[in-house]
């Protein structure tokens, strides 16, 4: 007998100014893939609900707080927050009109519907790293969810992201004593001598088991000032 396995379908492919970006159905997840390299999918969202969490818990109660999320992806880390009434207001910045569009009125809005019609949730159209450069002690947590990691980037813009004028900016756009946290799809101590270097304190990582390979993290740190 011969096995039989989901093949995946395309449901729509998009060109932005930034490459390729694809949507398509893989048996029962969403999958989306940028310049050909897998990005993320539906099949758990624990990293993306830890990132929003431990930002919020090592805010120590701060009340109403501001959120600014970077990168909407399937929509997890978006849900998540929308979810806990303790969030002010929640920013998402995401730079791919493709993925707006797909929650907006595609496959993705099954996952945040609810959370785009919340009178908190702002949806802004922009580069994170431009976004950030243009504002000043906006929020008092920055939960960036941009490419995989530090250390493995799909797009070459968002290099500049994680270095020190990329983490410079991401200080200027907290209050003081904002939080910032980073998902990676793996460890990365040479990112947290980047954020100590930039005046950051506090840094620590939180792993995220998977059931196979390098875990999940997520770095936290507290703004200088």
């Amino acid at each position: 007998m011969t096995a039989s396995y989901d093949i995946p379908v395309v449901i729509d492919r998009r060109e932005g100014p930034y490459g390729e970006v694809v949507l398509r159905r893989h048996g029962a997840l969403l999958q989306i893939i940028a310049n050909g390299c897998f990005l993320m999918d539906t099949s758990d969202g624990r990293s993306e609900r830890l990132l929003v969490d431990a930002a919020l818990d090592a805010l120590d109660g701060r009340a109403g707080p501001r959120v600014l999320i970077g990168g909407l992806g399937v929509g997890f880390s978006l849900a998540h927050a929308a979810a806990n009434p303790r969030w002010g207001h929640i920013t998402v910045v995401e730079r791919e009109g493709a993925i707006i569009d797909w929650h907006r009125d595609g496959p993705l809005s099954k996952l945040s519907a609810a959370a785009l019609a919340d009178p908190r949730t702002e949806v802004v159209k922009a580069d994170l790293l431009t976004h950030v450069n243009e504002i000043s002690a906006t929020y008092d947590a920055l939960c960036l969810d941009i490419d995989n990691g530090p250390d493995w980037t799909v797009t070459e813009d968002n290099n500049g992201l994680y270095g020190p004028a990329g983490l410079t900016s991401c200080a200027r756009a907290l209050k003081p004593g904002g939080v910032l946290a980073v998902w990676s799809a793996q460890p990365s101590p040479e990112f947290e001598g980047t954020l100590r270097n930039a005046g950051f304190r506090q840094v620590r990582t939180e792993e995220i088991p998977v059931a196979r390979g390098v875990p999940d993290v997520v770095h936290l740190a507290v703004g200088p000032g």
